[in-house]
């Protein structure tokens, strides 16, 4: 038995960027900040803040909530699968980018007017 889950808590770094593909099957990305707080060792050695960003994946209805709802600075808790990708680019050098593929998600901001 295995499970892919990731569950995140974090603010958009930016608008979400939507298209629509055949079928007029929408599918939103947007990147996601999650911070962890610096902190003071007993030894004095400071540990600084640290952001990690996120790419996200929304599909079919979850898109287009996010497409209508959602904008830069909002608060967004999130659960789904992570998804690695692998290719080669133009120079033939291996790359892979690592996305989340959101199941469920839950908005935290209050609405913009």
């Amino acid at each position: 038995m295995s499970v892919n889950k990731v569950i995140l808590l974090g603010n958009l770094g930016k608008d979400p960027e939507v298209k629509y593909l055949e079928a007029n099957k929408p599918v939103a990305r947007v990147s996601l900040a999650t911070n962890e707080r610096g902190y003071k060792l007993p030894n004095g050695i400071e540990v600084p803040e640290r952001t990690e960003w996120h790419n996200l994946v929304f599909w079919g209805s979850l898109a287009k909530t996010v497409e209508t709802y959602l904008h830069k600075g909002d608060r967004l808790y999130v659960e789904g699968k992570i998804r690695t990708t692998h290719y080669d680019d133009k120079q033939g050098i291996s790359r892979s980018y690592t996305e989340i593929l959101v199941d469920t998600m839950e908005m935290l901001s209050a609405p913009k007017q």
